[in-house]
């Protein structure tokens, strides 16, 4: 297939640029996967859509305050972005400009509090930088570092935290797994109480999920390895609602990646910790996820090909032209939506 296949116009204005007010305030577009029909919700009706022996998963990955802002020792300012611990204070990096950043460079943060060297390049314009500083490395990047918001949000966050779902508590995202930002405890407990299995899986979000196609056809496109875990009850809670006749709900497209990586040809799900690079685009067979909850994503993106592998193409397409005529809003802080 053809990148150019996923292409919609989107209109600026309609890049949400910050959170609802409240959380679960948003907007909800429910499609039928089945024949294209959608209907317009609000997302707090969410537990109207779902039923007892469901089980919704959910990314409870955390976004570390990833974007540092250096020197280079030689002068020069150099932006750069953890995307991944190898170990031993060595981290694969995004750097800007990369050209400055060549193996060698020895870079500042906080007028040296922290100081780093590119050790080597690691493929896709990535540098493998090694860190070094006095104390907790925790706690200068909260000092130093700043949330690595998407390039199409032009401002900073008054509150971090709007930036993180309600459940995160495992650090190592370098993007927010944006689907889960709508939640509150409220809806979560609303669920529950409806017989909503609600389980969590963790996949550290990275190059892989908003690393753009550049191949104009997709099957050229190689997927970057995001780490994730699939904890033992988290699988026992998959099959056993997939087992009782439930439907399996991804919440956002990790989520979603994470469960269809390591589920069986027999739809068993298995307990899990390592790498994936699924690539999910139309063709692919689900053997895992019934349902799936997401935002509206960007054109030509692996995440828009998921969702059409996963509903159709033709009905994606369908849904976004409609979302854009109802003003939904699209991205990272933008309005929601459930396919079942």
């Amino acid at each position: 297939m053809k990148k150019s296949d996923f292409y919609f116009d989107l209109p600026r204005e309609l890049i949400a640029q910050e959170p609802a007010p409240e959380r679960g305030g948003g907007r909800l577009m429910l499609l039928d996967r089945h024949t294209g029909a959608t209907a317009h919700r609000l997302f707090r009706e969410l537990p109207e859509l779902l039923r007892a022996g469901d089980c919704l998963v959910l990314n409870d990955s955390r976004v570390i305050p990833a974007r540092l802002m250096g020197r280079r020792e030689t002068g020069g300012a150099v932006e750069t972005v953890l995307l991944r611990d190898l170990g031993g204070g060595l981290w694969e990096c995004m750097t800007r400009p990369g050209k400055k950043t060549r193996p060698g460079t020895r870079i500042l943060f906080g007028g040296g509090e922290l100081r780093a060297v590119v050790e080597s390049e690691a493929g896709s314009g990535l540098r493998n930088i090694r860190f070094f500083h006095d104390g907790i490395f925790s706690e200068l990047l909260d000092r130093l570092g700043k949330m690595p918001l998407p390039p199409y949000i032009r401002g900073e966050l008054k509150d971090s935290e709007r930036y993180q779902t309600v459940y995160s508590c495992v650090s190592g995202s370098a993007a927010a797994p944006t689907a889960g930002l709508h939640f509150t405890r409220g809806l979560l407990d609303e669920l529950g109480r409806r017989g909503v299995t609600i389980a969590y899986v963790t996949l550290h979000v990275g190059l892989g999920t908003f690393r753009p196609v550049k191949t104009e056809e997709i099957e050229d496109h190689v997927m970057h390895a995001e780490y994730c875990v699939i904890p033992e009850r988290t699988a026992n809670a998959v099959n056993t609602a997939r087992a009782s006749g439930g439907r399996v709900v991804a919440v956002g497209t990790t989520s979603c990646r994470t469960l269809e990586s390591r589920t069986g040809a027999d739809g068993s799900l298995e307990p899990f910790s390592g790498f994936t690079n699924i690539f999910i685009y139309p063709g692919y067979e689900f053997k895992c996820v019934n349902g799936l909850l997401t935002n509206f994503h960007l054109p030509e993106s692996t995440l828009i090909m998921l969702v059409s592998a996963f509903a159709g193409r033709e009905n994606v397409m369908r849904a976004y032209a409609a979302a854009v005529r109802e003003r939904y809003g699209f991205f990272s802080f933008g309005d929601a939506m459930c396919i079942l």
